[in-house]
């Protein structure tokens, strides 16, 4: 079996896609990998056979349309949302004719996408080949993404005779159900574990500290994209007197790292592996990514989310009410996040929920299997 899975996007949806990869190519199966160029590398970095396919970037396709004018940011959650989706749409776009040569002269059998990598939906269509929709995260899709990205794509989707941009043959979702909406869409539930990049590691990140408490602090992969997700987001967290009597771990790009030391030159803070670290902490504060949150999901820790996009209030509020953790606005104030972290250090019922849900996701079945159900979509239609 041939499978050209095709991803990008940021980081988040490389390390989503990352361990179904992998698995399919440990089962013995031919691999490639899809992905503009801010993404290959950390790809390759992974031992994915990785195909370029764009130059463009996710923020570049955000912010400029298909004819190089300036989008202007979303002023509102609704905004957001079509923001993103026209954003990801165009890097579709800018993708499909490359693409389109891959799978011709490749001739996969299977295509699988990410959650908004529309590009595996049309090209699936176009050859006759089975589509697989993989989730990034916790996010749930909703109709007015497709909506927003099949504006962007009309073009292409009027090219081959379709309305809208065409369902998969099998959607893949990597939260616990516990944590989706009751009235989710229908998914298979794959075990959701870590896609991140590794560093050689030091004893002190994979060891808990001796008599005391570990926090992380972390604002993904996006610190030196996001201005609010930089220096911003962390120096606040570490003047917080609550922090003043545990050990802190700032995981974040090596470029605000070097700054943070330098008002802290004792913090421990750089690129280090969220999957060694996480299970060493007591607590995981973070900015809402969905990656992030399922590396704690997966750790099986508490988290404290300060929200910085309106789309990932919505299940980071349902960890909040699954009781694993609790979500503030992006702008709480230094008391709040103080009150919130002292409750969650302090009642033991937020650790223990946290391993539950820690527990159920390993109990969804493995990647292995995901790649039995890819195989079984291509044997029926051979």
């Amino acid at each position: 079996m041939r499978t050209l899975f095709i991803t990008g996007g940021g980081s988040g949806p490389a390390c989503a896609i990352a361990p179904l990869a992998s698995a399919t190519r440990t089962e013995g199966h031919d691999i490639l990998v899809a992905a503009p160029r801010e993404n290959v590398q950390e790809l390759t970095e992974r031992g994915l056979p990785t195909v370029e396919v764009t130059e463009l970037g996710v923020f570049q396709a955000m912010f400029t349309d298909r004819d190089g004018n300036k989008n202007p940011p979303p002023r509102n959650p609704a905004d957001a949302l079509a923001f993103a989706s026209r954003g990801f749409g165009h890097l579709t776009a800018s993708s499909l004719h490359a693409l389109r040569e891959l799978v011709r002269t490749w001739r996969p059998d299977i295509l699988v996408g990410g959650t908004r990598n529309y590009a595996a939906a049309l090209l699936a269509h176009e050859f006759g080949l089975p589509y697989v929709c993989q989730a990034w995260d916790q996010l749930e899709r909703v109709p007015e993404d497709l909506v927003h990205a099949a504006g962007v794509l009309r073009p292409e989707l009027d090219a081959l005779g379709l309305d809208g941009l065409p369902a998969e043959d099998l959607y893949i979702h990597q939260t616990p159900p516990s944590v989706r909406p009751p009235d989710a869409e229908p998914a298979r539930h794959m075990r959701w574990v870590p896609g991140n990049s590794q560093v050689p590691l030091e004893p002190w990140m994979y060891t808990r500290p001796s008599g005391r408490r570990r926090v992380c602090i972390t604002s993904g992969s996006r610190s030196t994209m996001v201005p609010g997700l930089g220096i911003a987001f962390f120096r606040p967290l570490l003047a917080n007197p609550v922090f003043d009597d545990v050990e802190v771990v700032v995981a974040t790009k090596e470029e605000v790292a070097v700054e943070l030391k330098r008002e802290h030159p004792a913090l421990r803070a750089g690129f280090v592996p969220l999957d060694v670290v996480a299970p060493t902490c007591d607590l995981l504060v973070h900015h809402g990514g969905g990656v992030t949150a399922m590396a704690a999901v997966n750790a099986g820790i508490p988290q404290l989310v300060l929200v910085d996009m309106p789309a990932s209030a919505i299940p980071m509020g349902r960890i909040q009410e699954y009781g694993a953790g609790i979500s503030l606005p992006a702008d709480a104030t230094a008391d709040d996040v103080a009150a919130s972290c002292d409750k969650i250090l302090s009642d033991a019922s937020f650790a223990a929920r946290a391993r539950d849900l820690a527990a159920e996701n390993a109990a969804q079945p493995p990647a292995s299997a995901a790649v039995r159900w890819l195989e079984e979509l291509v044997d029926a239609r051979r």
